[in-house]
């Protein structure tokens, strides 16, 4: 898996007094390593695949998957087979 890149540069992004744009990077950040660690337990493990944390500019937090077109389809049928086992399971 390619590095989970956690690097965030203030100078980026434009800031806007009273929103907390930490807080909401730092919940990304933690969804960003589970989803780093989830894709890594199915094997999509590469080093075609980034995993971000990010900030919107509303301060609510972004997880950025940047992976080749063959991780995305093999990401999208594991989704198709769990979700068709959960309907099956519900």
């Amino acid at each position: 898996m390619g590095p989970l890149n956690e690097e965030f540069d203030p100078d980026a992004v434009l800031w806007v007094r009273g929103v907390d744009y930490v807080g909401g990077w730092r919940e990304a950040r933690g969804a960003a390593r589970e989803l780093s660690d989830a894709l890594a337990r199915v094997g999509l493990a590469g080093d075609d695949v980034t995993v971000r944390a990010d900030a919107a500019p509303d301060g609510s937090g972004l997880v950025r998957l940047t992976c080749s077109a063959e991780t995305a389809r093999n990401v999208a049928l594991l989704t198709r087979v769990t979700a068709a086992r959960l309907r099956r399971a519900g």
